[in-house]
Parts: C-alpha cells; sequence; structure tokens
C-alpha cells in the first residue's frame, strides 16, 4: 500500500488534470470574450485599474496585458484613461459596450458552471471551495510579493 504521500501527489495530480480540463472546457463556451479577455474585463470593471497592477493580478506579462488591452480598446470595450496627478499612470476602465459584453460572459459563464455544478451535484459546497481557492491563491501572490519586497 503506498504511503499517504504518494496517494496525496497522485490526487493533487488528478485535480491538476480536472482544473486543466475545466479551463479548457471554458476556452470552449461561446461567452463572446476569450477567457483572457473576459479576465481583463472582469478585474478592470472593478474599479479601473492601473495597468501594472492589473498584469500583477493577472499574473501576465506587461507587454501580453498591453496586447490584449489593446484589442479591447480597438473593441470599444476598454478605455486608457491617464491620471490627472501623474500622466505616466494609465488606468484600464470598462466601456458601456465593455460592461454589456461582461454582463453577457457573466451569464453565459454562470449557465455553463450552473449546470456543471448541478451535474457534481453539492453546488453551494463546491462554490464554498472555489472561494477557498481563490483566497488561497491570493495569499500566496502577497507572500511572493512581500518575498520579493523584501530580498530587494
Amino acid at each position: 500500500m503506498p504511503g499517504a504521500a504518494a496517494v496525496d501527489t497522485a490526487r493533487a495530480a488528478d485535480a491538476v488534470l480536472t482544473i486543466i480540463r475545466l479551463f479548457r472546457s471554458m476556452e470552449r463556451v461561446e461567452a463572446g470574450l476569450t477567457p483572457q479577455q473576459y479576465r481583463v474585463l472582469k478585474l478592470a470593471g472593478a474599479g479601473g485599474e492601473r495597468s501594472a497592477k492589473l498584469a500583477e493580478r493577472l499574473a501576465v506579462a506587461k507587454p501580453t496585458l498591453t496586447s490584449t488591452a489593446d484589442g479591447l480598446v480597438a473593441a470599444g470595450l476598454l478605455r486608457r484613461e491617464a491620471e490627472s496627478a501623474d500622466r505616466r499612470v494609465v488606468r484600464l476602465t470598462l466601456t458601456e459596450a465593455g460592461r454589456a459584453a461582461v454582463d453577457r460572459a457573466d451569464a453565459v459563464y454562470a449557465e455553463w458552471l450552473g449546470e456543471l455544478l448541478r451535474t457534481a451535484g453539492e453546488t453551494e459546497r463546491l462554490l464554498s471551495d472555489f472561494a477557498l481557492l481563490d483566497s488561497a491563491i491570493d495569499q500566496r501572490v502577497a507572500a511572493r510579493h512581500a518575498t520579493r519586497r523584501s530580498s530587494t
């Protein structure tokens, strides 16, 4: 019988595959936005994020964010706004069309996930587990940034 560590590793590896499968399934959902566009719009819509901060929260390089944002600005879904106190600071904010696109995608993704959760059962527990995972990710990111700041 394998040790507890081997079982945990195997279960963790299975969970990783499930997460990847979940993401790949979401990529096939026709929500009018790619998952990357959706993430950028959701975070920008939360309050007009600075580009550098948004790239950090999305865990992407600034050029990647710039490329995605350029497309969203060209599509009329985002706008760039220079901060009056410091013109070098650029914030990304949703346009009305961007808000409408996010609202449509929210509804499509919620329906897709709702069906999946109903099939799995224990919808409320699974949603709570997702919230716990989200919080754990935030904690890990904060710890990583604290380590970087203390080493510089």
